[in-house]
């Protein structure tokens, strides 16, 4: 798979007929231009205090909440070779910058774009789409995990041919890898690669065709002598004076594909993206979820690393009902952040495993309706399944599914 995923890079760019969030309103040369939107919520749990990535854990004693899940303020200015943007998100929890980046270019060929501060990774498709385009409440679990809050602080190159070859677009950039809400907690960067092409007015544009591939190359520090190592059904533990302030590989690969039609019914959507690779983790504790236990780190790790290999995708089908502002939606996805132990396995005594090797899958399902051309209104299900592991609290499947309802108005 991952020699398919290189070559796919090399050869079949990621397409996008998405709105790319690493961008200006606009880049026709204009003054400060204010945009946005907020995302108002209430959400119903399955049970209360459940670890969730639909929005964010649920507290103690709650299965219901009201939230703001997003509220995004977007200013930009573009001139004839250069641009900046700067984007906050306002929320119940405080308000923080999401983009800050200025971005310039030749005069005379925009072909080729150097970006600099904190933007979207620019891996895959899921990544860069924004949240107030997306039908779907909330990006797959798997990136959500890998990427959380999509940002981070570095620099990117970006081309894009102008005229015939104007469906290329090829981005690499360096970042800190510690992610939107922190300084870099060691001298290494990261690097991600993505290639796109955008195909969008085929078959008398009727047909939206793209398929792709991106690499991301990182390390994550130990900051411990003992590292824990896959084995078959669980972890080794290897203790060495040099593991303590090594860089351990975090790799992945992937690959996505989009596909939109229209008929005289309304328009059909299918997207789908995979990613797979090596994630330093932490076991999880009685402090910290089995969900954060291999997210990507903002801070050093301050716990014995778990070098886990992982996989993960998702599948999303839209289709628009007769023509209308009504569409319905569903969504699949899956995140294994072990594919070297099996469920039954995990919490066996001596394997070294915990609750952040557990696989998850969610069906989602609902629909959208566009009450004009600003507000739209989202009523979204999520059943999230687990197998049953030899944990207490996870031998059977946890009742975390939640119910949304989200009123999204955009300017």
């Amino acid at each position: 798979m991952r020699t398919f995923l290189l070559y796919l890079l090399l050869v079949f760019p990621a397409f996008s007929f998405a709105q790319n969030n690493n961008a200006p309103s606009s880049y026709d040369p204009h003054d400060i231009k204010i945009t946005g939107y907020l995302q108002t919520q209430f959400q119903v749990a399955q049970s209360p205090g459940i670890y969730s990535w639909s929005g964010g854990d649920f507290s103690e004693h709650s299965s219901s909440r009201f939230m703001l899940r997003r509220g995004r303020l977007k200013v930009d200015r573009v001139d004839k070779f250069s641009s900046v943007v700067f984007q906050l998100d306002g929320t119940q929890d405080g308000v923080r910058i999401m983009d800050a980046f200025i971005q310039f270019h030749s005069p005379e060929n925009k072909s080729l774009k150097f970006t600099a501060g904190l933007f979207n990774r620019p891996f895959g498709y899921s990544i860069v789409y924004s949240s107030g385009y997306r039908d779907f409440p909330e990006r797959a679990r798997v990136f959500q995990t890998l990427m959380p809050r999509e940002r981070d602080l570095g620099a990117m190159i970006s081309y894009n041919p102008n005229k015939v070859l104007s469906f290329i677009t090829a981005e690499l950039a360096v970042v800190n890898g510690s992610g939107l809400n922190a300084k870099d907690y060691d001298s290494n960067k990261d690097i991600i690669g993505n290639l796109s092409f955008n195909f969008d007015s085929l078959a008398n544009k009727k047909l939206h065709l793209g398929f792709g591939a991106s690499i991301y190359k990182g390390t994550v520090r130990n900051n411990t002598t003992t590292i824990f190592k896959p084995m078959a059904n669980g972890f080794i533990g290897i203790t060495d004076d040099g593991n303590e302030g090594y860089n351990f590989r975090r790799d992945y690969y992937g690959a996505n594909l989009q596909l939109g039609y229209k008929t005289s019914f309304g328009e059909t959507t299918f997207k789908t993206e995979y990613i797979e690779g090596t994630q330093p983790g932490v076991a999880a504790t009685a402090s910290l979820s089995g969900l954060a236990a291999s997210t990507s780190f903002a801070t050093q790790p301050s716990g014995n690393l778990y070098l886990r290999n992982f996989n993960g995708y998702f599948f999303w089908l839209t289709q628009q009902i007769a023509n209308s502002k009504l569409t319905a939606i569903i969504g699949y996805d899956v995140y294994d952040p072990n594919t070297d132990v099996e469920e039954a396995e995990i919490g066996k005594a001596g394997n070294n495993t915990t609750a952040g090797d557990i696989k998850y899958a969610t069906l989602g399902y609902g629909f959208t309706y566009a009450l004009n051309g600003r507000l739209k209104l989202t009523v979204y299900n999520e059943h999230v399944k687990n197998d049953g592991t030899m944990l207490p609290n996870y031998q059977n499947d946890v009742r975390d599914n939640v119910f949304t309802t989200r009123l999204q108005y955009r300017w």
